[in-house]
């Protein structure tokens, strides 16, 4: 047997004869076999229970100081990828709201003792590559941190993306180091807190202390005891305080439990390999995402798109790549200047849907990580639509501007024209309920393939809450979802086609909807045709239809629905026949 690094002879033993043994040792029943490594005794129980326990401590396995060993490198990319899943596994157990435990709109990840992000569960990529700053911020303004200490940060100035999405951030410490070694954080989208508009997502906020509460790593827990009465005076803080403070509450405990299971995760494996080896792997891992993407680059040309913006944004961006140093400048300070509404959005939400666009762009099998990042320089104007000065509102900049990035930058790369490029935000709720979902749309087609249907695109990565779910916990009813055929973009390869979604109100409820591309299509790409723009309707209980614009708050009365249609994404190359999503409509 193969353990802690070396070969050991270990005896076969049968289960039905086994009474106690200490490993090394295969255990063989009839359904299993049991790897029973040095260290570990096992005990047969009554009724045939096989108790494992450790009966001493493992030395940590030796491994290379200089460079990385590829297979060892590829073992740790799958360690730290496995504690960002242990941590989301944890957090979807746990919370208690349904945006969190069934749409999953939630990150988790691992950082470097930098708050550089080392690995990440695939979850959200507008909250992963801008986590990072959050834990900066956590560590810039908390020098002395011990263990035990768990901070909630949504400041948008400080790495968050808007105020609902709160992060929770935990430093780990090893043995009796002064400083913490590692951190680790979980981030979720909370149903509500506060603002103007019940679910925190008001269409027309002009400042930010119109969208909710605010937290400016504020402690939560220090020395593992939950500071409950602090959280309490923070939630109802404000002109418009959080409207569900027990939910806000029972979702961060959540989150504390993920971040402690993350800890334990990381723990294990210094256990294992010890503190030194973990972080010097950690390292590597960023190191070999970096080369990558400077691989990737190296097949790259310079370009520049424009993507207009409804209601009067445009973001703009130039490539200029460098293939024999394997780096870019992505260059956005020809974008507009900071706009009057919340489409602003914080230079953090540039580098995350910069991270995003040049991982896809990677076919290697690796963690998303700041070394992905490490070959770009990313250009934004202060006091610009891309790096706002506070106390600009910025709701809609994580949603929608966060989309339209991605789509300017890989329009300006040649790569894949627009998808729908908005999260079609959707809340509804009163004093007591608050509701918020994103709804799919149309993929933008590449030169490699058409677009996707129907498919939550690019910086959200969230599902819609089950029917059941949402119908149990609301005063609602689904009545229609499904594909809004014909919508794609037309071309050599199609866009994908949005979505339809009709949602009846039982009870009086105000409704929201914050969105984008609906004054602008999706544009295609090489002589591809743009993806149909968004509309919206509200349909009373007597039949009769009021056209919606795409940002819009409703008092909705029993009986009456909400319609949505998405939009589509826009087609790659000219079209060499009809477009198939538009044959039979």
């Amino acid at each position: 047997m193969f353990a802690a690094g070396a070969w050991h002879d270990a005896p076969v033993v049968a289960a039905d004869r086994l009474t106690t043994i200490d490993g090394p040792a295969l255990i063989v029943r009839a359904d299993t076999q049991i790897a029973l490594a040095p260290g570990w005794r096992a005990t047969v129980e009554e009724h045939g229970l096989i108790r494992l326990v450790q009966t001493a401590r493992t030395t940590a396995t030796p491994l290379a100081a200089d460079r990385p060993d590829p297979v060892t490198l590829e073992l740790f990319n799958r360690r730290f990828m496995g504690v960002a899943e242990a941590m989301g596994a944890a957090l979807e157990r746990t919370a208690q709201s349904v945006n969190i435990k069934e749409r999953l709109d939630f990150s988790c990840a691992l950082f470097d003792s930098g708050g550089g992000l080392v690995a990440n569960a695939p979850h959200m990529p507008v909250h992963l590559g801008s986590m990072g700053a959050s834990v900066r911020a956590v560590r810039d303004r908390h020098p002395h941190l011990s263990p035990g200490d768990a901070f909630a940060l949504n400041n948008p100035y400080a790495g968050g993306t808007h105020l609902p999405d709160i992060t929770v951030v935990t430093p780990v410490f090893v043995g009796a180091a002064p400083e913490p070694a590692f951190y680790v954080a979980a981030r979720g989208h909370h149903a509500d807190i506060g603002g103007v508009q019940p679910g925190s997502m008001p269409p027309f906020s002009t400042t930010i202390d119109e969208e909710g509460v605010l937290f400016d790593a504020l402690p939560i827990m220090r020395g593992g005891v939950f500071l409950e009465a602090d959280l309490r005076a923070a939630l109802a803080a404000g002109p418009w305080p959080a409207r569900a403070p027990e939910r806000n509450l029972g979702d961060l405990k959540a989150q504390i439990a993920a971040c402690q299971a993350g800890a334990a995760a990381v723990a294990a494996m210094i256990e294992a390999f010890g503190g030194e080896a973990v972080a010097r792997y950690m390292g590597f891992v960023q190191q070999n995402a970096e080369a990558a993407v400077r691989r990737a680059i190296g097949s790259l040309a310079d370009g520049e798109a424009r993507v207009p913006m409804d209601g009067g944004g445009e973001v703009a961006v130039r490539t200029t790549v460098d293939a024999a140093a394997g780096s870019a400048v992505l260059d956005f300070t020809g974008s507009a200047g900071q706009l009057a509404s919340n489409f602003n959005a914080p230079p953090a939400i540039v580098d995350a849907a910069a991270l995003y666009v040049f991982r896809t762009l990677i076919d290697d099998d690796i963690p998303l990580n700041a070394g992905c990042l490490a070959p770009l320089e990313v250009r934004t104007r202060p006091g610009s639509m891309l790096a706002p000065d506070p106390p600009a509102a910025v709701v809609a900049g994580n949603v929608e501007t966060s989309q339209h990035v991605v789509d300017a930058l890989y329009a300006a790369l040649g790569a894949m024209a627009n998808s729908q490029g908005s999260m079609n935000n959707f809340t509804f709720g009163d004093a007591e309920r608050q509701y918020y979902e994103t709804l799919c749309g149309g993929a933008g087609a590449s030169a490699r393939a058409p677009g996707a249907s129907a498919v939550h695109t690019h910086m959200t990565n969230s599902r819609l809450t089950d029917p059941e779910v949402l119908e149990r916990r609301f005063p609602v009813r689904v009545e229609t979802f499904g594909v809004r055929r014909g919508s794609g973009g037309a071309g050599a390869h199609a866009g994908g086609d949005g979505a339809v979604r009709r949602i009846r109100f039982l009870e009086g409820m105000e409704a929201a909807l914050l969105s984008a591309r609906r004054d602008h299509a999706p544009q295609g790409l090489a002589g591809g045709g743009p993806g149909l723009p968004g509309r919206q309707r509200l349909i009373r209980a007597d039949g009769s239809v009021e056209d919606l614009p795409g940002r819009c708050s409703r008092a909705v009365q029993a009986g009456e629905a909400i319609e949505i249609e998405t939009p589509g994404g826009g087609g790659f190359g000219p079209p060499v026949g009809p477009n198939p999503s538009q044959i039979g409509t």
